[in-house]
């Protein structure tokens, strides 16, 4: 077999394990967040779908390129180098920036469902993250990237089109929308994730962070609000 064929092969198959990863099938759980979604349509933020489009754009560029990004880059470099002071402290620190328990909470059981995954695919060295609170989602997908040879490039526009692909579901749900609706606003709003990807990547260590207190509250009151289908 050529060497070519054979990098070719190994290529397809981070792509596949890619694939697998963002998957709507995986099961960790995560159909059953809205990261404050929920709350902002409830309240009337949102009622249609050009406001679906700016809620999620708008998080893209200023919360997501800001905080889950980079931190998501530090943790793939921490991984490759085994460092697990790194791993410790980005993680630590992702979690210290959710602005409500809700969306710790939710981070905490996404990185602890993942990681039990992982270690029933052979990732050993998720196990030591199955019982702890203290992983992240990003924690066990930077892991599982690794683990597999996805590139940090790969996996940072993956991640985003994966938060994306799940708000759009709660708009279809909540709003609600048709289904041509849903897939009009994740064709036009994926333009946002490349620059968005390119900055998060980009960022230095000292600008890392965002203040979203819109999300912050929709979360907060989300957590005692009177009938919902979501956990956050």
């Amino acid at each position: 077999m050529a060497v070519g064929t054979i990098i070719t092969m190994n290529n397809m198959n981070a792509t596949f394990r890619l694939w697998q990863l963002i998957s709507p099938a995986l099961p960790i759980g995560a159909y059953a967040y809205s990261q404050g979604f929920e709350y902002a349509i409830e309240a009337g933020w949102v009622k249609d779908e050009a406001e679906v489009y700016d809620w999620i754009k708008g998080q893209l560029q200023h919360n997501l390129a800001y905080l889950d990004v980079p931190v998501l880059k530090r943790l793939y470099s921490a991984w490759q180098a085994d460092d697990q002071q790194a791993i410790t402290y980005w993680t630590q620190y992702i979690l210290a920036s959710r602005e409500a328990a809700e969306l710790k909470t939710e981070d905490q059981h996404l990185g602890r469902a993942l990681a039990t995954l992982l270690s029933q695919l052979g990732v050993n060295q998720s196990e030591p993250y199955i019982q702890q609170q203290s992983a992240a989602f990003v924690t066990t997908l930077s892991l599982a990237a690794v683990h597999w040879h996805i590139s940090i490039d790969d996996l940072a526009h993956a991640y985003l089109w994966m938060w994306c692909e799940n708000q759009i579901a709660v708009a279809i749900k909540l709003v609600p929308l048709g289904q041509t609706s849903g897939q009009r606003l994740l064709l036009n709003v994926s333009d946002a994730i490349p620059s968005a990807v390119q900055l998060g990547l980009a960022l230095a260590d000292e600008k890392i962070g965002m203040a979203a207190p819109g999300l912050g509250i929709a979360s907060t009151l989300h957590e005692t609000q009177y009938s919902r289908l979501f956990r956050s």
